[in-house]
């Protein structure tokens, strides 16, 4: 059983308008924030979406090693978070997906060398199966004596986000619960320990499996884009994906540097939707900002935006083209005014 925290009680929605109208009035200036990087494959060109070849990896680990960045442990940035901490502005984090066999044969010897921690997210089930194309067990352990943590990504390696044909709904978060709460239990009995960590496989969730996962006390991860502030939402917090795709060293030094978009209000949060072209309207908080330089993205081509008012707080965007099913995501980039960027990105899972 995962031991759940202790959450307070929702807010009723008037309080929670009153909250917002005063964030709005009170937001400070741009802070800094924690940049979470993720990967998968290293130096395995046949899955080039999420493989990063190895001398792009080295060349991030060098700059990053160049530009004196803190490297931290996952656990120590949610910790401040958690505690509503501040983070220092210069804190990166490393983390790895699914587990593959070349974390422990390419990655590893990479990181130990440099003495960085990094976690990998592990679909239990895939270890257990003993299928060579992850690691073991004990290959995991020997990592872990050399800083390596290792977290739940679910029991399975299948999208949670939405139930199954002909899945009811109290089935389908009955078998959320399990599989997380299984994953959970196997890190614990294999490594000794398991932080209260969860990353989204395919990075794809819900409202309703967003809030069951806080509800089991874990603090979530996507894949979708962005830096993490103490304003951050717990239920899914943004990482930049790495991949030979896109490891262009002047883009990756404008991510390293990323700001948050200071984002106070989102409609929908909710990911996942049957529209062709879905709308989001966003609620910026008063910071200066380059309003007029906001750029929006989403599979490669604009989002169009509009302004909602004069004073350029709130806007809606929206895909000039349908979206395919599955994965998308709205990317939105602003300069920040020194030099940096603020980053905001939504995923969509459409059905």
């Amino acid at each position: 059983m995962i031991k759940a925290k202790t959450n307070p009680p929702p807010r009723p929605a008037l309080l929670s308008v009153l909250l917002l109208a005063s964030a709005l009035a009170l937001w400070p200036p741009p802070a800094p924030a924690a940049v979470v990087l993720m990967y998968h494959h290293f130096g395995d060109q046949r899955y080039p979406t999420t493989n990063i070849r190895l001398t792009q990896f080295e060349a991030q680990l060098d700059e990053i090693a160049a530009r004196h960045y803190q490297v931290w442990p996952l656990q120590r940035i949610v910790d401040r978070l958690l505690a509503q901490q501040p983070l220092p502005d210069d804190v990166v984090a490393l983390t790895i997906d699914d587990a593959f066999v070349s974390v422990y044969t390419e990655a590893w010897p990479r990181l130990k060398k440099r003495r960085w921690p990094f976690t990998v997210f592990v679909s239990t089930d895939d270890v257990d199966r003993h299928l060579p194309a992850f690691m073991s067990w004990d290959q995991m352990r020997a990592m872990q004596h050399d800083g390596a943590s290792f977290a739940n990504h679910a029991q399975f390696h299948e999208s949670l986000a939405t139930a199954r044909a002909g899945e009811d709904e109290q089935h389908w978060l009955a078998r959320v619960r399990a599989s997380l709460q299984h994953a959970q239990q196997r890190l614990t009995t294999e490594l000794g320990t398991a932080p209260l960590l969860f990353s989204y496989p395919y990075g794809e969730y819900s409202t309703t499996v967003a809030a069951l996962v806080r509800e089991l006390g874990l603090v979530a991860f996507g894949q979708h884009s962005g830096v993490i502030d103490l304003h951050a939402d717990l239920r899914a917090l943004p990482r930049f994906a790495m991949s030979e795709h896109y490891a262009d060293l002047a883009q990756f030094r404008d991510k390293l540097r990323g700001r948050t978009l200071p984002v106070s209000a989102i409609e929908p949060w909710e990911p996942v939707t049957r529209e062709a072209r879905p709308t989001l309207r966003i609620t910026l908080a008063d910071v200066p900002l380059r309003r007029d330089e906001l750029r929006c993205f989403v599979n490669g081509g604009p989002v169009t935006i509009r302004w909602l008012d004069r004073t350029q707080q709130q806007f809606i965007m929206q895909a000039s083209r349908p979206l395919p099913a599955g994965r998308s995501r709205y990317n939105c980039t602003a300069p920040a005014g020194d030099g940096r960027y603020y980053w905001f990105s939504q995923p969509w899972l459409r059905r």
